[in-house]
């Protein structure tokens, strides 16, 4: 560590990040790499925080997601039924 108490070793470097982003754009493998990152305790902390934040709002999009397709479906649903 150094006099301000940073540790310059648990830095993410530019090229860990280009890798990591990399890996973030694939279908499944970007789930998967998210979930090893989030909870593996050898990542290093910021890459931890920021996997464990990224996937909190894949969670959140997905919810909301579903919440829309149903109100969808329903609106849907109760316009078939006017023409009934």
């Amino acid at each position: 560590m150094d006099h301000q108490g940073f540790d310059s070793s648990s830095t993410v470097s530019v090229g860990e990040w280009m890798l990591t982003l990399l890996l973030t754009f694939i279908p499944i493998v970007n789930l998967i790499a998210l979930i090893i990152w989030a909870f593996s305790s050898g990542t290093k902390p910021s890459k931890s925080n920021w996997a464990k934040a990224t996937l909190l709002w894949m969670l959140i999009a997905i919810v909301l997601a579903f919440i829309f397709a149903m109100l969808g479906f329903g609106v849907g649903m109760m316009g078939m039924n006017s023409y009934s």
